[in-house]
């Protein structure tokens, strides 16, 4: 018997069956609707995205999937502040400061220094870590001044290039008192000062895309995710300037789409199941942040966020690794149910790159749910990731076939209630 089931695994995986319904024509399907030029690389607040919801919508609607409670629409719809600095000027040691080498963050309205006695003043200097100084500064309250060593320059337009961006606000957020200023200037002193300015706030309209299978256990809830947002149109390269992000994430997305009809094709789960494709992860994850404060985290027994499937892994095909191994035990229990079949799921092999931290599994890890993210790009030498070269024409979909059934066989025991993943210990989680 366990020799009969192994080879019917092994067959479901490479391909010469699929009674789950994940067949790789319909996972190309999708790939190729929700990479498409049309959908204009998906950006978050444009045209393009509000495609790929409609397209996700429908999806669901024909699986046969239900809004979640209190919920009319698949739309999981919110409202976001997107404030935007209007207008600024920087005089240091009576030295008009040039746009590109400051930056600013207001925490709210407008500024306007002209004396260093209700502004704190710190340095980065030469030798110093960046990175931890950036840090310290961001979380501190009040006005503060923070003067970078030009030998950091690098790293400050970094910095700079990302947080010029329009600074997107949550209702649920916790509110900052802190204004910020950094010049990129080699100074020591600071002899006069004179800052000045403005921003503009403007009420933005976000959706998550959000359905379920209702199970026996309301009140038990395994969530798959995937985030359905990516970069949207940028400058040309050799004539193409679509950001399209067929693998980050509409082949995560795609399995979304596929572990649903799969699913539902099974009957009443023993446990409730979401699936949810989130907006602006790109930009912040604040898709993923909305939704983990309309659930009551206790009810979420797990979460499987998919991230980046179109490509083998380091190990090859038919292989998967988990961020945030350790930190539960849901990677052993998928492991242990995929033993027997040809797929292999294994932890991070970057864990410098602090990828746990850096996807929409996040937020409900940092409220105790073992929620992790599920990957198969080698993201250290990926030439593709954030390019316009990221297409279709660059994925196996064949892999990305393998990877969703093996998701689907790998949670089997938590959907249907017989396995339980540990929590994760909110405090060992950074927030």
């Amino acid at each position: 018997m366990i020799f009969v089931r192994n080879l019917i695994l092994t067959l479901f995986l490479i391909g010469c069956t699929t009674p789950s319904g994940i067949d790789q024509k319909d996972v190309k399907r999708i790939l190729e609707t929700l990479s498409s030029d049309e959908m204009q690389g998906r950006r978050t607040f444009t045209p393009g995205i509000e495609k790929a919801a409609a397209f996700i919508a429908s999806e669901f609607e024909e699986i046969g999937l239900k809004p979640i409670d209190n919920l009319s629409s698949f739309y999981q719809r919110f409202t976001a502040t997107s404030v935007a600095i209007k207008e600024s000027k920087v005089v240091i040691n009576n030295k008009l400061i040039e746009k590109n080498n400051y930056f600013i963050r207001l925490s709210d309205g407008d500024i306007s220094w002209t004396d260093t006695e209700s502004v704190e003043v710190s340095f980065i200097n030469t030798n110093d870590d960046f990175g931890k100084k950036a840090s310290e500064a961001f979380a501190r309250n009040g006005n503060l001044l923070v003067m970078v060593s030009t030998e950091h320059k690098d790293i400050f337009n970094r910095y700079r290039s990302y947080m010029e961006r329009p600074r997107i606000v949550l209702p649920t957020d916790s509110e900052s008192s802190a204004n910020l200023v950094f010049v990129l200037m080699d100074t020591n002193a600071i002899d006069q000062l004179y800052v000045e300015a403005s921003s503009a706030a403007e009420e933005k309209q976000l959706a998550n895309i959000v359905g379920k299978i209702e199970g026996n256990k309301k009140d038990e809830i395994v969530v798959f995710s995937a985030h359905y947002d990516h970069l949207g149109i940028g400058k040309p390269v050799e004539g193409d300037s679509i950001f399209n992000g067929a693998n980050d994430d509409a082949s995560g997305t795609t399995a979304v789409i596929e572990l649903a009809n799969y699913y539902k094709q099974k009957g009443t789960p023993e446990r409730t199941l979401i699936f949810a494709t989130f907006t602006a992860e790109e930009i912040g994850g604040f898709g993923s942040r909305y939704f983990s404060k309309q659930l009551d985290p206790d009810k979420i027994v797990a979460m499987i966020n998919i991230e980046m499937i179109g490509k083998p892994s380091k190990e090859g095909i038919n292989s998967a690794w988990l961020t945030g191994w350790n930190k539960s035990d849901l990677g052993e229990i998928m492991e242990h149910n995929l033993d027997g079949t040809e797929y292999t799921l294994y932890a991070d092999p970057y864990p410098e790159q602090n990828l746990f931290y850096r996807s929409d599994n996040a937020t409900l890890a940092r409220l105790g749910v073992p929620a992790h993210s599920i990957s198969t790009t080698q993201i250290d030498i990926d030439t593709d990731y954030h390019q316009v070269s990221d297409e279709l024409a660059t994925l196996d979909v064949e892999n990305i076939t393998q990877t969703i059934n093996a998701i689907a066989i790998g949670a089997q025991g938590i959907v249907d209630g017989r396995q339980t993943p540990t929590r994760i210990n909110p405090d060992e989680v950074k927030r």
